[in-house]
């Protein structure tokens, strides 16, 4: 997975958001993580990996997929945010023995423990743990990427329209 250039693409995109929405030099750290959780729901919802109520099955992994890199997009925008060194961020992802349900109320917790603290070092385990999530998921680092590089490209032509 080539995070540079994600996270070129990802600062080139917040940067004509932020003129474009006249928020340069505000701080939107807890916009970020909060749109984040949101993303992270919308993934679940997605996934249905709690439901134990309902018989319907997840939804495609198509769909799965662009959920799961909205969240991304979000994550390497509070990198940007916090000066991260890309070098620190290692894609190799570690061996985790959990259920979805329980990768997804961790990576809850990791995020509001981010938001309060701000700590580098709380940032690098709820990147590595939301990859841990994409394998968990079924997803290739080649799979990541080449949904994120589209998802940028449709949230620049949203900002074209005037989303």
């Amino acid at each position: 997975m080539d995070l540079i250039k994600m996270f070129q693409l990802q600062k080139e995109l917040d940067n004509r958001i932020r003129e474009e929405h006249n928020v340069l030099g505000k701080n939107l750290i807890a916009e970020k993580v909060l749109a984040f959780q949101v993303e992270l729901g919308e993934l679940a919802n997605e996934t249905r990996c709690f439901k134990y109520w309902s018989l319907k099955q997840p939804s495609s992994q198509e769909v799965i997929l662009e959920e799961y890199v909205d969240g991304f997009h979000f994550l390497l925008s509070i990198g940007i945010d916090i000066s991260i060194s890309i070098k620190k961020l290692n894609v190799d992802t570690p061996k985790i023995n959990s259920t979805l349900t329980n990768q997804f109320a961790t990576l809850y917790s990791l995020s509001s423990q981010f938001e309060k603290t701000k700590d580098e070092s709380d940032f690098i385990v709820l990147f590595q743990r939301y990859l841990v999530l994409g394998k968990l998921l079924g997803f290739t680092d080649s799979d990541i990427e080449t949904a994120y590089r589209g998802k940028n490209e449709v949230n620049h032509q949203r900002q074209n329209d005037g989303y």
